[in-house]
Order: C-alpha cells, then structure tokens, then sequence
C-alpha cells in the first residue's frame, strides 16, 4: 500500500518507518526543510532504540522517502496519516491550528478517494472538524478516520510493531477495510483491532492516559504518606501491584510525570470537559500534585543544606523518561531552574538528551561526558532519570569523586542497605533517608 505520513517528530518517524517495514511505500511530508534533508540523507532526527535499523533499512529499499511537498507526498497515497504537534494553548486546550491548516491544503490538491487519519492525540470531534474543512475543497470522495497512537518513547518501536491493540475510528465500511488491511501484518499473533465511532477513538486515548498519569500520581500521594508514616513505598507497591486488578505497571513512585503526552492530555482532557460544563475533578488534582512533585525533592534539599547559593549539585538525568532524548516537561529542568534562582551551579549528564538541554541553558550549566565527570567537586548528586547504566555504578569511585556522599534520588535507584553499606546520606521518595555518612 502507499501511504503518506504528514509530520517526521516522534509519532511521524516512527509510523511511517515501521509501515514501511511491512512492505508499505511510505512518502513522509515535513515543512522543515533542513530537517527532511538529514532525514533524505539518511540521518536520523530522534533517538529511539531499534528504529535507526529499520529506518536505514527501509530508505536502503526505496520504501521510505520525504519530501517537503505536499502536493508530491499525497499523490500517490491510499491513506494520509496527520501526525502533527497538537501542543497545549494558554488555557490547556489543544492546538489544532497544524491539522485544520493541512486539512485545508488536502482538500484542495486530492484527486482521487483517500482515507485521511487522525494520529495525533485530538479532542473529541476533530475527526468531523478535519472532515468539513477538506470538504470545503474536495470534488472527490474521502473519508476521515481516528487512530490514536499508544507508543511509549523508549519502546515505540516495538510498541507499533506488536501493538496490545490498534483503535479505529471510522464507521466507513471502505475505510474499515482499507484499515484492517493495513493494519493485518502487526495483529498476527491474534492482538486485537478494535473499530468504533471516530469520537469513541478520540476520548480512548485522553482516558488511557490521563488514566495511567492518575495511577502514577496516586502512588506519588501514597508515597508521601509512607514518609510521614514511616512506611516503605517499594513494599506498599508490591503489595498492591500483586493484586490483578491493579497490575504492578505505572506503580513507580518518582518526581513526577512529564513527556509530550501525559501532561498535555491531561490539560487537554480537563478541558474538553469543561467544554460540556464537566468538572473533571480528579484530572484537576492529578495536575496539580504532579506539578508539586517535579520539585518535591527541592524542600529536603533545602532542608539538609540550609542555603542552596554556591553550592553544586550534579544531575543524572535529563530526559523525561529513560531511552528517549525528549525533554518536554521533564521534572529535571523544573529542578534545575530552581537550583539556578537559588545561586547553585549545576553539572549535569545524560546519555542521549544533553543537545536538547543545551538549547534551553548554553553555558548556564556545565554538560559532561560522564556520570562519573558530573560528580567531580558536587556537594551532591540528584538523580532525575532512570538511564539503566545509572542502577549499577562504582560505588567505590562515587565515594572518591564526592566526598560529601550525598545522594537525592527521585527514582528510588538503590537498595537502602546499600546506602548504609557504604555510607551515604541518602534521601529518596517514600522511603525512609538514610543518614550514616561517617563510616
């Protein structure tokens, strides 16, 4: 099948690399030039495990191309996939002005039947908004079909490959088919391809993850009891995880969720309601404890230090989730703001997001070539991501680096015992602060 893919971020690139991993011919339109010449000359734009193999792949078979002509990308295609940015407005609301503008091109240059798809996260009704402002333009049929992406940066590969489920929202019976012919080869193993109304398919996405952003603050708010209580949140998350209606996923207490989902469907969901004069009480609360979370390490910073000028403070972790260079509202850059107003200095490391920060601070921080280079002449290591190469370090070489031994870990990284093993003041979520630092 041919098939065009409008937007090459992180939904884009990954969508039309793996349709055509399938045999598809896909076309991936962008109106960022320098950014479709990388991607034309075979350079990848995004880090995201295992889809540089398939992406080199693919353009080495001729399946994958790009281009920035709209008009050249769609000529062809059977389906046209919208994956574009839909980012909050100033009042929480999703920005639809990128779709509605492509929507509005598309009408005027197709001219034959075509299945236009909803990828991005939209509210409910931008399937029939996408709908009549290209049949402003059309004189030929077409149909417009919602299908929310479900990819977790760091696996999106292997979550579009072998999908728990695919939604579909359409009630064409040409669209249905054409969909379920697309989407066959990724639902082999018997996985389900689950067709509804397109405004069924648009609320599926808002509710799975404002759901799942409702489960991790939960266990942030739990976690603060267990501080206050004296208990042990590792051990209250296993006792509830093992319980199969609740599942042991998304139980992980932390600084906070960030991301270009989570917080923006939130915000977004929250605001449909309000749309229908709803008020979405528990979306209200899980926005603003995650907000509190992000900093929920800085009070006991403070705490143990007094004043924070003139201090340095290492961070490992910048990205908002481990495997991903994305750093949209991830908790590390609420922290180092704050660290910075207070007159720190802060140095910092990450595997793969360090060029993304770089943009946002210059020399305002410093950036290392190692976990181990951030630590040299920090009075203490806060750590803000869970990269895996952070769960096993030199605990020796730590110690010698940081004389302090001065842990604040917002990822519950390390054993407790062995913190006091070795000696660290070391203060994490939920759990109680290990103080024996003199040994």
């Amino acid at each position: 099948m041919k098939i065009a893919v409008i937007g090459t971020g992180y939904v884009g690139l990954v969508s039309g690399t793996c349709f055509a991993e399938t045999g598809n011919y896909v076309t991936c339109v962008d109106i960022d030039k320098k950014k479709v010449e990388k991607l034309a000359n075979g350079q990848i734009t995004i880090f995201e495990p295992g889809l540089e193999k398939l992406f080199h792949r693919n353009i080495k078979e001729d399946r994958l191309k790009f281009t920035t002509n709209l008009e050249e990308g769609i000529a062809d295609a059977k389906v046209i996939f919208l994956a574009l940015p839909t980012p909050p407005g100033e009042d929480g609301s999703a920005d639809l002005r990128y779709i509605l503008k492509v929507s509005d091109d598309l009408g005027k240059i197709m001219k034959d039947y075509k299945v236009i798809v909803d990828k991005s996260t939209v509210p409910v009704g931008t399937a029939r908004k996408v709908h009549d402002t290209i049949a402003k333009n059309a004189s030929v049929e077409f149909d417009v079909v919602s299908n929310p992406e479900f990819l977790r940066e760091g696996v999106a590969v292997d979550d579009f490959m072998k999908p728990d489920r695919v939604v579909i929202g359409t009630t064409s019976q040409r669209a249905i088919k054409i969909m379920a012919d697309l989407y066959a080869p990724f639902v082999r193993q018997g996985n389900p391809v689950i067709f509804m109304d397109e405004e069924s398919a648009e609320l599926t996405k808002y509710a799975a993850n404002s759901f799942l952003a409702a489960k991790i603050t939960f266990m942030n708010e739990i976690a603060r009891m267990c501080e206050l209580l004296g208990a042990d949140v590792d051990l209250v998350r296993k006792g509830i995880g093992s319980d199969e209606r609740i599942g042991r996923r998304f139980l992980f207490p932390g600084i906070g969720y960030g991301g270009s989902c989570f917080p923006k469907d939130v915000k977004a969901l929250v605001k449909s309601a309000e749309g229908v004069n709803y008020d979405f009480k528990i979306l209200k609360a899980v926005e603003e404890v995650n907000e509190e979370q992000k900093v929920y390490l800085l009070p006991k910073i403070k705490a143990h230090f007094g004043t924070l000028e003139g201090k340095t403070f290492a961070i490992w972790g910048l990205a908002f989730k481990p495997n991903t260079d994305d750093i949209r509202e991830a908790p590390a850059l609420y922290i180092i703001d704050e660290l910075l107003k207070q007159g720190s200095k802060v140095k910092a490391f990450d595997p793969e997001a360090m060029a993304n920060v770089k943009e946002i601070y210059n020399d305002r921080i410093a950036f290392c070539e190692s976990q181990y280079e951030a630590l040299e002449g920090a009075d203490a290591l806060i750590i803000a991501t869970e990269w895996a190469e952070f769960r096993t370090p030199d605990m020796n070489r730590m110690m010698e680096l940081m004389p302090s031994k001065i842990i604040f870990d917002g990822r519950n990284l390390f054993e407790l015992s062995k913190m006091e093993e070795y000696g660290f003041h070391y203060t994490s979520i939920g759990r109680k602060t290990v103080k024996q630092i003199n040994k």
